[in-house]
């Protein structure tokens, strides 16, 4: 019977009472862990079993000895004694093994000095971290030094072992990828504003051009058109996009005859630079500096729809699923 609500449901069950319980200073919850036949904690704060002890003349005894029965519960057992979940049967799909059998070794958050130093003797079973972050995370394999100022762009083409990066020095630089040796440094005369890599082509925007490479041929060629800094470049539906200072966004298409990259369409609306690109649901989206996002149709490359509920410029934006997201230097994410 429930006599005094769900708290309490299980424990009055046998007629028990707090005040009598030889644990009312325990946390009256059964563990969680101990249900599933795997609590690891000892002495665990929470009950290893479904209820109370028995207490007082009626109790059984294990042995005549006057020692009552008791479930296998956090307080110990002593010998070989087993700790068992509440599913526990003579079947061999049960989960339970000898006290201790399972016991982790809780780590602190601090790095083993000796392990620095290469000479700890405890190995798993010291408690200090034996590595430089906590949990399974990325780890750093290299530092890639070389350039002299902002690294602005990254691109590792599918299928290449070169990482190619670009910079405000004015260089791109391609790394080799096993070793992470700089494999050689390109002087394009002016700031990279991005860089992005679609199949064998390596796009990077300066001021005023975007420079493409075909790193399987070595095929070098020159994109006019832009005015100013261009700043973001993206691949939709067989065209090229980039975002150029003075608003307007630049396409491109390869032409397979003559081994080029023609214009195909300038698309004019923002009013300050355009800053961030992105392709999805065959649309193409910009964010500028004028605090707007654009809609483009990937088809008729019209504008669709103008978004202006960001107060600053929009930084970077991506779709997912049937969402648009964008950042913003407003400090929201929308």
């Amino acid at each position: 019977m429930d006599l005094d609500g769900g708290n309490r449901r299980v424990f009055n069950r046998l007629g028990g009472s707090s005040a009598a319980s030889p644990d009312s200073s325990k946390n009256q919850k059964v563990c969680y862990h101990w249900r599933a036949g795997k609590c690891s904690r000892f002495p665990c704060p929470f009950l290893h079993r479904e209820l109370p002890h028995p207490s007082g003349p009626a109790a059984a005894t294990s042995n005549g000895s006057g020692a009552p029965k008791r479930f296998a519960d956090d307080s110990g057992f002593s010998g070989p004694a087993l700790r068992r979940g509440p599913n526990f049967n003579n079947n061999h799909n049960n989960s339970w093994g000898r006290m201790g059998a399972n016991k982790v070794v809780r780590k602190t958050e601090k790095v083993c000095n000796y392990w620095v130093q290469g000479n700890c003797s405890y190995g798993d079973k010291c408690r200090f971290l034996h590595s430089w972050s906590l949990g399974e995370c990325f780890t750093l394999l290299n530092h890639l030094d070389g350039h002299q100022k902002v690294v602005t762009g990254i691109a590792l083409p599918a299928g290449m072992d070169k990482l190619y990066t670009g910079s405000k020095d004015e260089t791109v630089r391609a790394w080799d990828t096993n070793t992470g040796q700089c494999m050689g440094v390109i002087n394009l005369g002016g700031e990279v504003g991005c860089m992005i890599s679609e199949g064998p082509w390596l796009f990077v925007g300066i001021p005023n051009v975007v420079k493409a490479w075909n790193t399987q041929t070595n095929q070098e060629l020159s994109l006019s058109g832009p005015v100013g800094q261009v700043y973001t470049m993206v691949v939709g539906n067989d065209l090229l996009f980039a975002g150029t200072q003075d608003g307007t966004i630049l396409a491109w298409k390869f032409n397979a005859v003559t081994n080029n990259f023609e214009p195909a369409a300038s698309l004019k609306g923002h009013t300050l630079a355009v800053v961030s690109l992105v392709v999805g649901a065959n649309r193409l989206y910009s964010g500028s500096m004028d605090h707007s996002i654009k809609a483009w149709s990937l088809e008729t490359l019209q504008c669709l729809q103008t978004l202006t509920e960001h107060t600053s410029v929009v930084m970077s934006l991506l779709c997912w699923e049937q969402f648009l997201l964008s950042c913003s230097l407003d400090q929201t994410i929308k």
